[in-house]
């Protein structure tokens, strides 16, 4: 700092003060670089590649009258068909005529989908996603503060949320929900897979909201159907919360529920 120490000098400081004050600023540079270098290793960077989705698909028509398979099942889940851009293959085989398909994007590219079958067959669901992959980033407005993390995909788009797409939340997925900046909510499902979720957002520090619904309502879906999705909001913003101690309280309250559930 050959200026600062020209201007030190000037004022009158003494040389061997200044010498101090040259070692304590380099130690604070020193930590600061050692701060910002390990904050970098390991940071992660979504670099997802683009995908195809299958062929023979066609966006959701609430006009058409062989859309109304599909039209009717998000209805009745409380979603607007013509809010995501849903894709539909009436005249594909076997249950590939039975079932929607909702892309995945990222930075406005396709980068997977999923696929939800509508029979009574399993698995309900099939789909190409990458790893750290979070549905739903791309419906995430600028002025929103706030971040509902939820399991599903339903979920999410009944209540404007993201999506983790199964009980856990890996190391990729949590530096992508990161980087949106806001104060981060997560609301598990209200059942037993819905655990692990709960205390891997304790482990990382972000709040938690377990409000006290119904039994038929299992996860946010159910809650937007039965109450709206107003409401719902609400009551995940009225029960969130970053203390550990009312977390975990929640947590044994819901798993005695789930036990009385069953028995």
């Amino acid at each position: 700092m050959p200026k600062t120490k020209k201007l030190l000098e000037w004022l009158g400081v003494d040389t061997q003060d200044i010498t101090k004050l040259n070692l304590e600023i380099l130690k604070h540079r020193s930590i600061h670089t050692v701060i910002e270098t390990r904050q970098s290793i390991g940071r992660w960077q979504p670099n997802f590649e683009q995908r195809d989705l299958p062929d023979g698909l066609t966006i959701i028509d609430p006009s058409d009258s062989e859309h109304q398979l599909y039209v009717n099942y998000l209805r009745g889940r409380g979603i607007d068909p013509l809010q995501y851009p849903f894709m539909v293959s009436p005249d594909a085989a076997a249950r590939n005529s039975k079932r929607i398909v909702m892309p995945y994007t990222y930075n406005d590219a396709i980068v997977g989908y999923s696929a939800r079958f509508l029979d009574d067959r399993k698995p309900k669901y099939f789909g190409d996603v990458q790893h750290g992959y979070v549905f739903g980033t791309d419906l995430q407005k600028e002025t929103w503060t706030k971040v509902v993390v939820v399991e599903g995909i339903f979920d999410a788009l009944s209540i404007g949320g993201v999506a983790v797409l199964h009980n856990d939340i890996n190391d990729n997925q949590a530096d992508l929900i990161r980087m949106m900046g806001r104060q981060i909510i997560v609301v598990p499902d209200q059942d037993k897979a819905g655990i692990p979720l709960i205390d891997r957002a304790i482990q990382l520090g972000w709040s938690v909201s377990i409000p006290p619904w119904p039994d038929d309502c299992k996860d946010v879906n159910d809650a937007v159907v039965r109450f709206g999705k107003l409401v719902t909001l609400m009551s995940i913003l009225e029960w969130a919360t970053t203390n550990k101690i009312r977390t975990e309280m929640s947590k044994k309250k819901l798993i005695n529920r789930i036990k009385y559930r069953y028995e």
